[in-house]
């Protein structure tokens, strides 16, 4: 695979973007850098003057852009989703990349990569954090760690082209969609069994797989046999219950 096909595989996805300017300022950084694929999500109508101006030479990356009303959506066919933020808490992921290490994950990573982008005044939210299975976050100066949307985006991208994301793996991991399948199999098995005693336990623990099986860049065989280990489970637990006296009989 060359670099400018494996660059083909990555889309920046901007997210209630608030100017048009910027979101023209974004295709002038993406295309510089051998990156095309943009994906809106939004309900707002942009002012195709202020797109273009700002785009100059590389209004093309505007006039193929994709449109989704939701961020769900816009990553469903995703192999690997990233969110773009500086933003630490609570309720977001516990782990960061650099554009960097980012760069050297896509390398071994196959499929549609998405690239989420924040609004300009306050970024992604908790829950468009939580929708991608991994975080990107730009180091910057403690007295000045703000940068506008189109830097944030030049950065990254910079970043991504100059390491030519080396070489494929040959395997084809699967997409969101099919990695949000796996991680409510898993989950449902352990509600079957009992395992969830907490308020919300069950809700982080289908966000922690998703994520977990999202970041390992399963294939399709992979993961059937994780389905197939918390399925079989449920059925040693119910052959038990039923056979309170075997011990330890084999489930085929």
């Amino acid at each position: 695979m060359t670099g400018s096909s494996r660059l083909d595989r990555i889309q920046i996805v901007l997210v209630d973007t608030q100017d048009g300017a910027n979101i023209g300022s974004v295709c002038r950084a993406m295309k510089t850098m051998g990156i095309t694929r943009l994906v809106i999500v939004s309900e707002r109508e942009y002012e195709e003057n202020r797109v273009r101006t700002l785009a100059l030479h590389a209004s093309d990356v505007w006039e193929n852009r994709v449109h989704f009303p939701t961020l769900r959506e816009a990553l469903k066919e995703s192999s690997y989703t990233v969110a773009a933020t500086r933003r630490r808490g609570k309720f977001r992921k516990h782990t960061f990349l650099s554009p960097l290490q980012l760069a050297e994950k896509i390398a071994h990573t196959e499929g549609t990569i998405s690239i989420v982008f924040g609004r300009e005044s306050d970024g992604l939210t908790d829950e468009e954090v939580a929708a991608c299975a991994q975080v990107v976050s730009i180091p910057t100066s403690d007295e000045f760690p703000s940068l506008n949307l189109a830097q944030a985006v030049q950065i990254i991208t910079y970043t991504l082209f100059e390491a030519n994301l080396p070489h494929s793996t040959g395997l084809t991991p699967i997409t969101q969609e099919r990695v949000q399948k796996a991680s409510d199999t898993a989950v449902d098995a352990l509600n079957e069994i009992g395992y969830f005693k907490l308020d919300q336990e069950e809700l982080w623990m289908r966000r922690f797989l998703r994520d977990v099986f999202m970041r390992a860049s399963l294939s399709e065989s992979e993961v059937q046999r994780l389905e197939k280990l918390f399925t079989k489970m449920v059925r040693i637990k119910i052959h038990k219950k039923e056979n309170p006296d075997e011990q330890g009989s084999p489930i085929l």
